[in-house]
């Protein structure tokens, strides 16, 4: 079972497995290689629903907070946010992506950043919890109202979303199932009950959890 480190950018270390046809199983942080299934939520669609649900907040100028864009958990949710803009007729703007490790330390930069746009800031679509909480408590210092000035959404729905005042709108991420779900089809697998081989993608659903965030 793979699920891809952050920072990886090549791939050439599995064929050590995949030329000897030794199984390989990826979940969460995936990558296409002939023969490998993976397992994760559908990143496009979860992108675009989080980004429609600002829109139908009436936000005009949303920003997209991104971890790197090499990951394909980040690279689809930032194709959704696209999907989403250009089925409502709101141009992308190339400032609006903010590509960054997501460490919390680079969260008054953003803000920053957000308070010097040229065009008025209305909307954030963040792609972790953590970096979202951390934006409330930034912008709420520098007096921005959550969410009459700014509404935002994050990623995860992790604990920390429910604590933050006011409480964060999400998408819910089922990692624990997805977990689950990759240890059962391996264990089939040696088994003899199933080939994970013969299986190609499985996407598990995800979930909106609209909170006070981007709720006026």
């Amino acid at each position: 079972m793979v699920s891809l480190a952050y920072e990886t950018e090549n791939f050439d270390h599995f064929t050590t497995y995949t030329d000897r046809k030794i199984p390989l199983l990826f979940f969460d942080r995936v990558c296409d290689l002939p023969n490998c299934p993976t397992i994760s939520i559908d990143n496009h669609a979860a992108g675009f629903d989080a980004t429609q649900h600002l829109i139908e907040q009436g936000c005009k100028n949303i920003v997209h907070i991104s971890g790197s864009l090499k990951r394909n958990v980040y690279s689809d949710r930032f194709d959704g946010y696209q999907r989403a803009l250009f089925k409502n007729d709101i141009p992308f703007r190339k400032e609006n992506l903010y590509e960054s490790d997501l460490k919390v330390e680079n969260v008054k930069t953003f803000v920053d950043r957000i308070k010097n746009s040229e065009h008025k800031v209305d909307g954030i679509f963040v792609s972790n919890d953590t970096f979202a909480v951390h934006c409330i408590k930034e912008l709420k210092k520098e007096g921005y109202r959550i969410p009459e000035d700014i509404k935002i959404i994050g990623f995860n729905n992790d604990p920390v979303s429910e604590v933050i005042s006011p409480n964060l709108t999400t998408i819910e991420y089922p990692g624990y199932k997805m977990g689950i779900l990759a240890g059962e089809s391996i264990i089939s697998h040696l088994s003899g009950s199933i080939n994970i081989q013969s299986a190609d993608q499985i996407l598990i659903k995800h979930k909106l959890i609209i909170r006070e965030s981007t709720k006026l």
